[in-house]
Parts: C-alpha cells; structure tokens; sequence
C-alpha cells in the first residue's frame, strides 16, 4: 500500500514538472481544481448509490488523487506535503478517539456521537479565542462552501444541541403549513419581486429539513431516492410512448400522467 502512495505522489510531480510535466496540470491552481473535487465526491456517492464496487474502487482513486494534487500545489509553496496531511488526519482521529487509544470508555455509538461533538466543539472554541473571537458561535465551523441542503440540515443540528429546536415534529408540520400559506400569498398578490418569491421558498425548504431532521431521515438520501424514482418513472413513460410510435412531446399530459400512475402501481412494494 505504501508503495503505490508513494507512486501515486511521483506521478503527481512528474505531471507538475516545470520543463516535462503536463501542460494541463501545470496550469492548474487551488481553485480550479476545487470543483473537480466535489464532483469525484458526488462521483463516489453515486457509486456507492448504485452498489457498485468496481466503480467505487475507481472512484475513491479518482477522489485520493485530488487530494495528492493539493499536497503538491502546497509541497511547491514550502508549506506541507502528503505525508503531513496523512499525519494530521491521524492526530485528529487518535485525538477524537479516547476510548479506542486511551483509556476513557464509550459503551454505546450514540455515547461516542455525543462525545465526537464535544471534541469538536472544544476544537472550535480553542480555535476562536486564538482568533480572538469570544465567545465563539455555536455555528462556527459550518462552512459557506457546502450544498444548501446539507448546510440547513449542520445549521439546525448545531442550533439544537444548544437548545434552540422544536419539541415536536408535528409542530414543524404546522411551520412548513405556514410557510406555504405565506409563499402563496406571494403568489397570489401577483407579486415581481422574485427576491421575495425566492425568499418564502428558502423559508418552505429549510422547514422541510428540519422535519426531516426530527424524524430521523437524511434529507438529502431521501431526495436522491426522489430523484431516483421520478427517473424510473419517466424512463417508463418513454418506454411506453416509445412503443406507440411517440415521443413525450408529441403526448398530452394526461397520457402521460396515466403511464405515470401505471408505473407507480407496478413498483414493488406498491
């Protein structure tokens, strides 16, 4: 294993070499490669989405590889390099877990979640009072950076273990009815401003989430099953037009609403 790491990070400095590396690498940064990043991630989730192991073998190189590319751009600044990325990882983990590399005991995974966070939190607080930030937020370390979806649902946690959440699920039912009845009133004033439009629907989704949330589903698991099951669908809808010699513009959406429900009623578990 070691020995394909350190092949893994030869090859990277030959593809950077100043006179015989590749001139594509060369010209590559911090930020370019940042969206390449987050899509090999969403590439592995999607393997793993779909079962798939071979993928997924392929997938989690494609992944290492972006982060032997910044250990690059960093090891040519003078500023770290792999092995120290590897190593602060390491510290982390040991750090995080006491009662695996020392001598506290956690009996239960709902235990160690509780305390995972209360390193965190220690973590982030040290962090703040070297900023000179006190006192520090319980928001902090919930960075700008993430997918909307996945950051309501880090804000709401955050905000709950300091007690700041709903009691009840069903009480959030009644916030979300209230937020529909506010972005239809939006609606029905027949208003332009689509800031305003746009506003009462951020308000609708991030109350989705945390009902979500309370109800112990991952919000963004649940959408991508969503997802998954409207490309069924639809596929089935093309299917069945495809054999009447048609195309789903050339049908009425009542056609294709009857082969919508139709595939619904023939998905196992139905």
């Amino acid at each position: 294993m070691a020995r394909n790491i350190d092949r893994l990070i030869d090859i990277m400095a030959r593809l950077r070499d100043p006179e015989r590396g590749c001139p594509w690498d060369l010209e590559q940064t911090y930020r370019t490669i940042a969206p390449h990043t987050i899509e090999e991630a969403y590439e592995v989730a999607d393997a793993i989405e779909k079962d798939d192991k071979a993928a997924l073998k392929e997938e989690l190189g494609d992944l290492l590889f972006q982060v032997v590319y910044y250990s690059q751009f960093a090891r040519e600044e003078g500023l770290f390099d792999f092995d120290e990325v590897a190593g602060v990882i390491a510290d982390k983990m040991i750090r995080r877990h006491p009662h695996v590399f020392g001598a506290d005991e956690i009996k239960t995974a709902e235990h160690q979640t509780s305390r995972w966070e209360e390193h965190k939190a220690a973590e982030r607080a040290a962090k703040a009072a070297a900023e000179g930030r006190h006192p520090p937020s319980a928001l902090d370390g919930v960075i700008a950076g993430l997918p909307a979806l996945t950051r309501a649902l880090k804000l709401q946690k955050r905000a709950a273990r300091v007690g700041f959440d709903w009691t009840d699920a069903r009480d959030i039912l009644d916030k979300i009815e209230e937020e529909v009845g506010e972005l239809r009133a939006e609606m029905d004033a027949g208003t332009t401003a689509q800031e305003r439009i746009a506003g009462e629907l951020g308000d609708l989704l991030f109350a989705l989430v945390n009902l979500a949330r309370r109800l112990d589903v991952d919000p963004e698991t649940a959408l991508r099953g969503t997802n998954a099951k409207f490309e069924r669908r639809f596929h089935r809808i093309e299917q069945v037009l495809g054999e009447q010699g048609k195309k789903p513009e050339d049908a009425t959406l009542d056609e294709m609403e009857a082969i919508w429900q139709q595939a619904k009623r023939e998905e196992p578990g139905r």
